[in-house]
């Protein structure tokens, strides 16, 4: 009955490691992957170009880098995935660590690119930036310390983790990056809502989010200067949202046609943050719902999956990780639509960005070994196991 409810599967004793891995691993979820993928590089096709003209480059140059990183993210997911979720958690932290360093670092070795955000690494060939690679590993660090936390005689991990993430809070929102900071204080209150925060806590982290932004308000010209525009009830034409209003409004259900869009002459950041304005204008509607479903599959497929997992620690940062993969999709596409402020963050897979992609192999690949099928065990046995410690 077990097995029928909570979906084990036999161990194989000596299976060389490929099979096994493609035998446990979620082949659909892989296949919406690469067809973001896909997708990302056709969209790169049509809005790249003129940013690489006006930069004097080759017409390709953009679209060229976004696939050598979306290879290199594919090979990274593919590698990770194949890993033990100890070998993951393991990786995860120590990766947090020096992502940790170099987001404190920032204010005295990084660089903003003339954008007035202090975000990246220079590397002279690349660029990097610390707080797309700290987020997956951030979310797994905060469950392994919450999912600590309760055994017994666990450690305050709850309060660690929570101590940890009001720092990095922090220390985006000076550089200033309030999406990110929105999008990790997001992912640790689902990890948090998940294993079982009384409902108080969360009203009151909400009343501080709330201060929190009142206070960014009235005390950042670039914060009010955004939220300003978002409430403004007529979109001003010549800005980034109101290319981007009208690009979704011209395209309809089938889009103006392949290469006939003009928003990517308009926009300066149409390959990146409003490619899905790209995707409306020239593929229509019936592109951004294509989009819309792969997102969706991917996340209801993992979220099911880990329903069936009874270890806390895989079972909460795999929620974690699904869940914040899903709102950087939802905040991207909001934006464009204007349901939410601009937010300058990237559409996972899709829009151009080696930080972004990179960052998204390994976070995908570590939800990618937390849902793998495995032996389960019998619920008495695991009830005796906690009863003796």
């Amino acid at each position: 009955m077990t097995e029928m409810v909570y979906g084990t599967v036999t161990a194989r004793v000596g299976e060389p490691i490929l099979p096994k891995w493609w035998r446990t691993v979620d082949r659909w979820s892989m296949a919406c992957v690469f067809a973001l993928l896909g997708v990302g590089l056709l969209l790169g096709l049509a809005a790249s170009p003129p940013l690489a003209a006006k930069n004097g480059l080759d017409p390709f140059h953009y679209v060229s880098r976004q696939a050598l990183f979306g290879c290199l993210a594919m090979i990274v997911m593919v590698t990770v995935s194949m890993m033990s979720t100890n070998l993951v958690r393991r990786l995860a932290v120590l990766t947090f660590a020096a992502t940790f360093i170099a987001l404190a670092l920032l204010p005295v070795l990084g660089t903003d690119f003339g954008k007035g955000a202090t975000r990246w690494y220079s590397l002279g060939f690349a660029s990097v930036q610390p707080s797309e690679f700290l987020k997956p590993v951030f979310i797994v660090f905060s469950a392994w310390l919450i999912a600590a936390s309760q055994e017994i005689n666990g450690p305050p991990g709850k309060l660690i983790s929570f101590g940890v993430t009001v720092v990095i809070v922090l220390f985006l929102a000076l550089q200033p990056d309030f999406g990110q900071a929105c999008l990790v204080l997001f992912g640790w209150g689902v990890v948090y809502f998940v294993a079982g925060a009384p409902l108080f806590l969360l009203i009151a982290m909400a009343g501080i989010v709330i201060v929190a932004g009142v206070s960014a308000y009235n005390m950042s010209e670039h914060f009010a200067r955004r939220i300003d525009g978002f409430l403004s009830p007529e979109v001003d034409p010549t800005t980034q949202l109101g290319y981007a209003t009208n690009a979704i409004r011209e395209g309809g259900y089938f889009g103006v046609g392949v290469g006939e869009g003009s928003v990517k002459w308009s926009l300066p950041d149409a390959h990146t943050d409003f490619i899905i304005a790209v995707a409306a204008e020239e593929y229509g509607l019936v592109m951004v719902i294509f989009v819309i479903t792969l997102y969706a599959v991917f996340t209801v497929r993992a979220l099911h999956r880990l329903t069936k997992e009874r270890d806390p620690f895989i079972r909460l940062a795999g929620t974690g990780l699904a869940a914040m993969f899903a709102m950087q999709a939802i905040i991207n596409m909001g934006v464009a639509v204007r349901l939410l402020p601009a937010k300058g963050m990237t559409l996972p897979f899709v829009s151009n960005g080696g930080s972004s992609l990179i960052a998204g192999g390994i976070a995908l690949g570590m939800l990618l070994a937390f849902t793998r099928s495995r032996p389960q065990g019998d619920m008495r046995d695991l009830i005796i196991q906690r009863g003796r410690r």
